[in-house]
């Protein structure tokens, strides 16, 4: 019997993480799923820990190591399922999350990208994920991605349902991106859905920090964001959003002293939408940045400035 929903989780190196979010899709309320663990060239025992739970409903595929988008493609096309539902090894589910989206699927058959808000946990602290322009007093709604993601994005690898058919429209995620590739796509799709969300958190992602003054500078290679700007002329939003991120990869590149694409993402800033704190922050030099950065992580638990 074909289960309702495909869960796709991408697996490289979680041998610590992967057990407890197989559980907690295991423990969902609503049990009319599978779960396709794309093992994405582990080196570590994270595969050990797959095979160690014994459900026929858990199937493994063992592939070369070719990135979270490859993986995240490679387990949309082995779905059998009509709705794919993405999770990330180390982040986990409410028990409720396949139920409450399921409840959402059927009040807004018409659309194709389904969702819940997020709780975060970083640093053993958790806060919810903050939304912006969302309608006041209600479970659920329908919405502009644009419009409601300018603090956080109602998109996330860990909380997003697809039909299956509007994600292979899309195109998947874009393997030749190495970061950001998940924020590649979620502009894609809101240029061509609405989102059916669900306000309440129903899944957690715990932020894994990086030192990113060490980071190859290849793995920060920036969205064309060029693509969109034909795009999203008539929205706003959207238009705000793209120069968040642009600006949000501008401070990478600083950081990791790439002065060209630094300068080639500049070029694409529009003062106006820029806030006085992104002026002052891009124009500080690189070891001040880098300072101010770790200052705001120590003393927020919340958010940096990317």
């Amino acid at each position: 019997m074909t289960p309702f929903f495909s869960v796709v989780i991408p697996l490289f190196n979680k041998e610590h993480f992967i057990g407890s979010t197989i559980q907690s899709v295991l423990f969902q309320t609503h049990q009319d799923f599978e779960i396709i663990v794309v093992n994405d060239g582990s080196t570590d025992d994270s595969l050990k820990k797959v095979k160690a739970i014994n459900d026929k409903r858990i199937t493994i595929y063992t592939i070369k190591n070719q990135g979270a988008s490859h993986a995240r493609n490679y387990g949309a096309s082995k779905a059998n399922a009509d709705y794919i539902a993405f999770l990330d090894a180390d982040d986990y589910w409410n028990s409720g999350f396949l139920r409450h989206i399921k409840k959402l699927i059927d009040k807004h058959p018409e659309e194709k990208v389904f969702a819940s808000a997020l709780k975060i946990k970083k640093n053993k602290k958790e806060y919810n994920a903050t939304y912006k322009n969302l309608p006041q007093q209600v479970n659920d709604c329908v919405v502009d991605y644009f419009e409601t993601s300018l603090d956080h994005s109602i998109l996330h690898c860990s909380s997003s349902v697809f039909k299956k058919t509007a994600f292979l429209d899309l195109g998947g995620f874009d393997e030749n991106l190495k970061t950001s590739e998940d924020t590649d796509f979620w502009i894609r799709t809101g240029l061509k859905h609405k989102i059916a969300f669900i306000i309440k958190p129903l899944a957690t992602h715990k932020v894994v920090r990086h030192s990113l003054s060490k980071t190859n500078r290849e793995l920060f290679k920036a969205i064309d964001f060029k693509k969109y700007t034909t795009q999203v002329t008539q929205n706003t939003f959207a238009q705000i959003f793209i120069q968040k991120n642009i600006f949000a990869s501008a401070i990478r590149y600083k950081l990791i002293g790439d002065k060209k694409n630094l300068l080639t993402l500049k070029t694409q800033l529009d003062s106006k939408l820029l806030s006085l704190k992104q002026k002052t922050l891009l124009a500080l030099p690189k070891n001040v940045l880098l300072f101010v950065i770790n200052l705001n992580n120590k003393i927020s638990s919340k958010k940096s400035y990317f």
